[in-house]
C-alpha cells in the first residue's frame, strides 16, 4: 500500500510546488434549489443576473495577466451544469480565450438534473477532462434528508450520458453520516457507487453550516452530531474503497491510479490559483484573499476595473508553511520536511518539528526517507484536531502537542 501512495504522489509532482502556471478557479453561482445541508454562495438562474455574471466574468477574466496560461482549472458552485449549452460555452471561451486551454487538467462540476448531452458535447469540444457529479446518496430516503431534488433515475440517466461523453476522468460525491443513514445504508451507497465505476469517488462527512436548513434542525434539537458514529463511518468508508481498487490519497478522496484531482493537489500544496466569480478564492502572487459572496457587490467592483478580493492577506513563507504542513498531513502522503525546507527555507519549518514529534510519540504520525512524515490511521480520524493544533504556530513559536480531543476529520461539503 505504501508503494502505491508513493507512486500516486510521484504521478502529481510539479502541481503546487513551484510550477509556473497556476490554477484557475471559476464559481458559476446559479443553482435552482438550495440544498438543506449547503452553505455555498448561490441564487435562481434568472436571465439578467446571467447577463450581470457574464459582463463581470469577461471582465474579471481581463485583470489578470494570462502569463503562462493555466494548469488547471475548476468550475464549482451552485450548479454550473445548470448553465445552457450555449452559456457554458461562452463561458469556456472566455476563459481559454485569456488563459488558453489548461494543460493538466479541467474539472466541472455536475449536478444529475441538470445533465444534458448536447452541454457535454460542449464542454467536451472545450477540453474539459475531468466531470464531477454530485449525487450524495443513490438512496431515495437519504437524498430527502438532505433535501436534493434529484432521483436515483436522474442519477443513472446522467451517468450513461457522461460515460457515453467519453471524459477522461469523472468522480463521484457521495456524502455520510446523514440523519438517519445506518452503516448498513452507507456500506450500500459504497456499492452501488463503485458499481458505477468512476475513476474518482470523493465521500464528504455531513457538515451543518450556519444558515443552512440543517443548522436549524441541529439548534432546534431535531437532529444531532454523534462523533463515534461518524468515526465509524469513515473508517467503513475507507476499508470498502480500498478493497475495491481506489487509493484513498486525502482525508475524503479516492482515487484510481492517475486520477487524482491535480487542482486540489495545487490547492492543498499551497500552489498558486486565480479565483474568479462572486465568493472565489484566490492565492496568487503572494497575496490570499476571496471575493464578496454578492453577485451584484462582485460585479460593481470588477465593472470599476478593480479585482474584487476582500481581506486580502500578504502571505509570508511562514504562513504558507504552516497552511502546507496542515493541509499536507491531510493528504496520505503526508509532508517531506527536507522539501519544505528547499521551498521555505529552515526557518519557517523548524518551528514545527517540536509538535510533529509529538505526533509520532502519539502514534498518530509515522516518519521515514527524507523527513517525511505523514498522519497514521489513527491520526487520520482526528486530522481536524491534529490540523487545529498547528494553526497560529508561526505566531506561537514551538510549542507541545497537545492532547488530542475525540474530533474526527469532519470538512465542509
Amino acid at each position: 500500500m505504501a508503494n502505491k501512495i508513493k507512486s500516486a504522489a510521484n504521478q502529481a509532482q510539479g502541481i503546487g510546488s513551484g510550477a509556473a502556471a497556476p490554477g484557475i478557479y471559476v464559481h458559476v453561482p446559479f443553482c435552482a434549489h438550495a440544498c438543506d445541508f449547503c452553505a455555498f454562495y448561490q441564487i435562481e438562474p434568472r436571465r439578467p443576473d446571467i447577463d450581470l455574471y457574464f459582463d463581470a466574468i469577461a471582465r474579471e477574466f481581463a485583470l489578470v495577466a494570462p502569463g503562462p496560461g493555466s494548469a488547471t482549472a475548476f468550475w464549482g458552485g451552485g450548479t454550473p451544469g445548470l448553465l445552457s449549452a450555449r452559456d457554458l460555452e461562452r463561458l469556456g471561451r472566455l476563459q481559454v480565450d485569456r488563459f488558453g486551454v489548461p494543460t493538466r487538467e479541467w474539472t466541472v462540476e455536475l449536478a444529475p438534473g441538470s445533465v444534458r448531452p448536447d452541454k457535454l458535447r460542449v464542454l467536451r469540444d472545450l477540453g474539459v477532462t475531468r466531470v464531477s457529479l454530485g449525487i450524495q446518496s443513490l438512496n431515495a430516503r437519504l437524498l430527502d434528508a438532505l433535501g436534493r431534488r434529484h432521483s436515483q433515475s436522474q442519477i443513472q440517466k446522467a451517468w450513461e450520458a457522461i460515460l457515453a461523453a467519453g471524459f477522461p476522468s469523472k468522480n463521484l460525491d457521495l456524502i455520510f453520516a446523514i440523519p438517519g443513514q445506518s452503516l448498513e445504508d452507507w456500506r450500500s451507497d459504497l456499492d452501488a457507487a463503485v458499481a458505477m465505476e468512476p475513476d474518482h469517488i470523493s465521500t464528504y462527512c455531513l457538515t451543518f453550516e450556519e444558515d443552512t436548513a440543517l443548522f436549524v434542525r441541529l439548534s432546534a434539537g431535531k437532529v444531532s452530531i454523534d462523533v463515534e458514529r461518524e468515526r465509524a463511518f469513515y473508517e467503513a468508508g475507507w476499508d470498502q474503497l480500498e478493497a475495491s481498487g481506489y487509493l484513498q490519497y486525502e482525508i475524503s478522496n479516492f482515487a484510481r491510479p492517475g486520477h487524482a484531482c491535480l487542482h486540489n493537489l495545487n490547492t492543498w500544496r499551497m500552489g498558486e490559483w486565480w479565483g474568479f466569480g462572486p465568493s472565489a478564492a484566490s492565492q496568487a502572487a503572494g497575496v490570499r484573499g476571496s471575493n464578496p459572496a454578492d453577485l451584484v457587490a462582485w460585479s460593481e467592483i470588477v465593472r470599476r476595473g478593480a479585482r474584487a478580493t476582500e481581506d486580502s492577506l500578504r502571505l509570508s513563507k511562514a504562513q504558507l508553511a504552516e497552511d502546507a504542513v496542515i493541509f499536507g498531513l491531510r493528504m496520505n502522503e503526508g509532508i517531506s520536511l527536507e522539501l519544505l525546507e528547499q521551498r521555505f527555507g529552515g526557518p519557517a519549518i523548524d518551528v514545527f518539528r517540536p509538535r510533529l514529534n509529538d505526533l509520532i510519540h502519539a502514534g498518530l504520525a509515522e516518519a521515514s526517507g527524507r523527513e517525511r512524515i505523514r498522519l497514521t490511521r489513527a491520526g487520520r480520524l482526528v486530522a481536524d484536531a491534529i490540523g487545529a493544533e498547528f494553526v497560529g504556530t508561526v505566531d506561537e513559536g514551538c510549542g507541545g502537542f497537545q492532547a488530542v480531543d475525540n474530533s474526527v476529520c469532519r470538512i465542509s461539503v
